[in-house]
């Protein structure tokens, strides 16, 4: 089973040793971060800085100017966390020593956008805007996702791409300063506190026959007992129809799957029109077409019909690949995503074990997160694991 790291570009360029170490490590490709959301991040080997904190969500390499002009929304470029072309030099070391690159975008998450504009983000039932997730549904900004999957992804020297939170993002966030544990949501209730009532979701639940204001009130009133803790908010979409009553529930979600599938349609077709033959093109994804995040809900059959395969989080177990293994069509991609970070909650000393459960379950590749956070001891296991496979 081909196994690929994730790998950010500040990773790599300043440590020329960084490209041959992480070919060491028994992996064939690298997942290099060509577009991605802020964050701060150890840097634990690299000699010249041990923190590197990425301030907003920004391309890794410069945008096309032509592309971009006169538009909103576009790109950011990054700081000096990643300056130049970040992406492109860090991709040269890599397939110098013999790796495999393919893109890391992440789409659908970009809290700089959210602060900068705020009209662009989800907005709950209660009107709280979340900044960090651009609302799928408007024009303009489905026409920025298309695009820049279609620049990040295909950049030189790329045999493939993995889009990350290509579809809905909702309350769940996982920043470190989060403090939103308070009340246990469940899923239903994230679903409820994740659906947007900005003016194109409004018109969107009109057309689906729901008047958007009672639908909101709706929301709040299902979402009272929770935040009271005197009624459950789990149970999976039943227990979303259990709060809203089924006939909304369904019509917001028949609303937010076409959403959501129509946009991953157009997304992949503008990066396989911009790419070369035999481009390979993944999705970060989860099996249940209501969740939201990283990992964008979709519906196994219809993704693997359009996408050449997905990558699937598998820390907490493989269950997850049933759904894509019962519905992939020969040749799809089914990549095992396993956290290798033992201080993020990742087990590298199991990863034999679990590659071959995962193997078992209908995977057909594995991807390790993340070789630039992990430490020495953590990539030993890695080494040791891939040698086991």
């Amino acid at each position: 089973m081909k196994a690929s790291a994730f790998v950010y570009p500040w990773d790599v360029n300043g440590d020329p040793g960084a490209p041959e170490f992480v070919a060491g490590l028994g992996v064939e490709q690298v997942t290099l971060a060509a577009a991605y959301h802020s964050t701060r991040a150890l840097t634990p080997r690299h000699p010249r800085h041990r923190v590197v904190t990425a301030e907003h969500a920004a391309v890794l390499y410069p945008p096309d100017a032509t592309r971009w002009e006169g538009r909103e929304p576009r790109p950011y470029e990054a700081g000096d966390w990643a300056p130049g072309d970040a992406y492109g030099e860090a991709a040269a070391a890599l397939a110098d020593a013999g790796l495999q690159v393919h893109t890391w975008v992440v789409l659908a998450h970009n809290s700089r956008l959210g602060a900068e504009q705020p009209h662009t983000s989800v907005v709950n039932a209660y009107g709280d805007r979340y900044p960090w997730a651009p609302c799928v549904a408007q024009p303009a900004t489905r026409a920025y996702l298309t695009d820049l999957a279609a620049e990040a992804a295909v950049r030189p020297g790329a045999r493939g791409t993995e889009l990350e939170s290509l579809g809905w993002y909702g309350l769940a966030h996982l920043h470190a300063h989060d403090k939103t544990g308070g009340v246990g949501l469940g899923d239903a209730g994230q679903y409820l506190m994740s659906l947007c009532f900005c003016p194109d979701c409004r018109a969107g639940y009109g057309g689906r026959g729901l008047d958007p204001e009672r639908l909101a009130a709706a929301v709040r009133a299902a979402l009272e007992p929770v935040w009271r803790g005197s009624a459950p908010s789990d149970g999976g979409w039943v227990g979303v129809e259990k709060l809203l009553g089924e006939e909304p529930a369904n019509a917001t979600r028949a609303w937010r799957d076409d959403t959501a599938r129509t946009l991953q349609e157009a997304t992949v077709a503008a990066v396989r029109a911009a790419a070369p033959e035999g481009f390979q093109v993944l999705l970060h994804a989860d099996p249940v077409s209501y969740h939201c995040g990283a990992n964008a809900g979709v519906d196994p059959a219809h993704i693997l019909s359009v996408a050449d395969g997905v990558v699937v989080p598998c820390t907490g177990g493989p269950g997850l690949l049933t759904p894509f293994a019962e519905r992939a069509r020969p040749g799809a991609v089914l990549a095992a995503n396993l956290t290798v970070v033992s201080g993020m909650g990742g087990r590298p000393d199991t990863l034999a074990k679990d590659a071959a459960r995962a193997r078992e379950l209908g995977a057909t590749e594995l991807r390790l997160y993340h070789a630039g956070l992990a430490s020495d001891g953590d990539l030993e296991a890695v080494r040791a694991g891939l040698a086991g496979r």
